[in-house]
């Protein structure tokens, strides 16, 4: 794909004249400002839908805070990702990511839920995450709340191995002005970002971002036709008035995503508005609603023009000073609309479509420290009705920093158009595949040993009685989507952090487990248990950032990933390193390297399209006033 060379000028200028933005406060954090205590007081709200502190969140949660990512030197979401130790990132090429946890994969990740600031971005297309969409500006991010493990009773179907759950900044921390822009061997890109108040209650930023990625090349050595261009723009207000608090937000997204089966144009947006209020029996309400609206071409596949609009209510109260209740419901509706080719074609290809939930949620203090919960989801949806997703768990505070938690859940992805309405010349339609579901069972223990010491572990068994299959058609004259497998996933996963010194700081992850996935009775499948037996058994990660000085940071990231027998793709460690130069209060210059050592390797997918990676790396300059 040809790009026109003033846009990489452009990038260029920007970070040569980004020394026009005044300047008034430091753009960077430093370790010995970030506490062992700070960080374990970090407040969540992914595992109960109301804010707690991470030590006491009964669930197997990471979170990523914004200066973790602004160490790691990441430009994109997957990036961000691949910070959490409870994850599994891959990708095939530039553009085509999942993520997942626990196993299961298959190739479209389609057992996470991914939220931003609440807004729901898998596609009813296919259950999953279009991750060539998924635009996000990183400088904007809080924090990123990774829970490994079921979440469907307060979240909802396809929250079955895990919930990704992205928080950007309120307004009122990114007023002044931002700029970065970074360059390097594959990629190239800038932000720009203004924020201001408007008035005593109300802040503003607007921001937009271009990023283009140069071609990687297929293990066979020929181009992997994966470069890309995108661009982003967007605004977020934030308003309070009394003890309640608005949010109002919009985005629109285009970008040129080329791929080994033709180019792929998308383009979209969404606008969003929320209020939250506290309520007088100890709780709160809150109120969402979101439009998105998506419009993607795949040369030589299909096309799609996706709207979505979505409602959400939930409000929280003490009725009892030993019960914390939480109820709600939302309601969703798309209208989905697919040009057909003689490869893929949906039936129908214009559909509009709903769904609807409602939930509830009783955490109960027995007595100080040993806390149970009990809650159940029930959720309509187009293909089978109503699915319900209870959960139990309870948590046991052994002392104030210990904390020992388990939980049982029933979880659901439910059938997606590709499984019940894609047809080829070899598909058929099947009106009959259900919903997957899967029974959980997790044992957790978290922990902070000492003021310099913490860690959190999980052991977790999942079982999965009608996973997706193809099986031929009872004419033998073709194939259908059907729930031919079950599998059962074991394992154990863990993660700590040492403060070595005030200035030094190790993070260590990691997951192993044992996957078995085998042919139902009474079915059989013909596309082979490797179509969805992609996942790692085992996963490892280490990382060290340091302050040298007053004015230097770096960080070391080795990630090690075990061998994905369905693609066949060997195991690999990577390391990655960043350094950044604090040349003055507001101006950051770096330089960060991926694959350090240049050892080629492929990541994910067949071997015939799985591109190659090779060392990467990136100059940066950030100014923010």
């Amino acid at each position: 794909m040809r790009r026109p060379p003033l846009r990489k000028l452009a990038c260029i200028l920007a970070v040569v004249h980004a020394p026009a933005f005044a300047a008034t406060n430091i753009a960077a954090a430093r370790l010995e400002d970030l506490s062992l205590e700070q960080l374990t007081e970090i407040r969540v709200t992914s595992v109960s839908r109301r804010e707690e502190r991470l030590l006491d969140a009964p669930a197997s949660i990471y979170v990523i805070t914004a200066e973790d990512i602004r160490r790691s030197g990441a430009t994109d979401l997957w990036g961000v990702l691949r910070l959490a130790p409870n994850l599994f990132i891959g990708r095939g090429d530039n553009n085509q990511w999942v993520a997942g946890s626990r196993g299961m994969i298959a190739s479209t990740s389609n057992k996470m839920l991914v939220l931003i600031d609440g807004r729901t971005i898998y596609t009813p297309l296919f259950s999953g995450v279009f991750s060539d969409a998924q635009y996000v500006s990183v400088e904007d991010i809080d924090r990123v709340e990774v829970i490994s493990g079921p979440g469907g009773t307060l979240w909802g179907t396809n929250a079955v191995n895990g919930v990704i759950n992205i928080t950007t900044k309120p307004a009122q921390v990114t007023r002044g002005s931002l700029a970065h822009g970074w360059a390097g061997n594959y990629e190239r890109g800038v932000a720009l970002r203004q924020g201001a108040t408007l008035g005593e209650a109300a802040s503003y930023r607007v921001y937009a971002q271009y990023r283009e990625l140069d071609e990687r090349a297929l293990m066979s050595g020929e181009g992997a036709r994966d470069e890309s261009e995108r661009m982003l723009a967007g605004f977020r207000g934030d308003w309070t008035r009394g003890n309640g608090a608005a949010t109002f937000e919009g985005e629109a997204y285009k970008g040129h995503v080329d791929n080994l089966g033709g180019s792929r144009p998308v383009q979209g947006g969404h606008l969003l508005a929320r209020w939250e209020q506290p309520t007088a029996a100890g709780g709160s309400m809150r109120v969402q609603a979101y439009y998105d609206r998506s419009d993607r071409i795949h040369e030589g596949s299909f096309g799609e023009k996706l709207d979505i609009a979505d409602l959400d209510v939930q409000y929280g109260w003490k009725p009892h000073p030993a019960h914390m209740l939480v109820v709600g419901g939302g309601y969703r509706a798309s209208r989905d609309r697919i040009d057909d080719t003689p490869v893929l074609g949906f039936d129908p290809a214009d559909t509009n479509q709903q769904w609807a939930n409602l939930f509830a949620q009783d955490e109960w203090t027995v007595i100080p420290g040993l806390a149970f919960t009990g809650g159940v989801r029930a959720e309509r949806n187009p293909y089978t009705g109503v699915e319900w997703l209870p959960t139990l768990r309870f948590a046991w505070k052994l002392a104030p920093d210990h904390l020992v938690w388990g939980d049982v859940s029933r979880a659901a992805r439910a059938p997606s158009r590709l499984d019940r309405d894609a047809f080829t010349p070899v598909l058929r339609t099947n009106s009959t595949f259900e919903a997957e579901r899967a029974g959980v069972a997790e044992l957790g223990y978290r922990t902070q040993v000492t003021p310099s010491l913490s860690f959190s572990v999980t052991a977790f068994h999942h079982r999965y009685p009608n996973l997706r299959t193809l099986e031929f058609t009872p004419d033998f004259k073709g194939v259908v989507v059907a729930n031919g497998f079950e599998g059962r996933t074991t394992g154990v996963e863990g993660w700590g952090t040492w403060r070595v010194a005030p200035w030094w700081r190790i993070d260590l992850g990691a997951m192993t487990m044992s996957e078995t996935i085998q042919v139902r009775p009474g079915h059989v499948d013909v596309g082979g248990v490797s179509q969805i037996s992609n996942d790692p058994r085992h996963t490892a990660q280490l990382r060290s950032a340091w302050d040298i000085g007053s004015a230097w940071d770096a960080e070391v990231l080795v990630r090690n990933v075990g061998h994905i027998p369905g693609y066949d793709v060997p195991a690999y460690t990577v390391v990655d390193g960043r350094v950044a130069w604090q040349l003055r209060r507001e101006l950051e210059l770096s330089l960060a390297v991926q694959n350090a050592f240049d050892r080629d390797y492929g990541e994910l997918g067949p071997a015939s399209s799985r591109a190659v990676f090779r060392r990467t790396w990136l100059l940066a300059l950030r100014w923010q006033t």
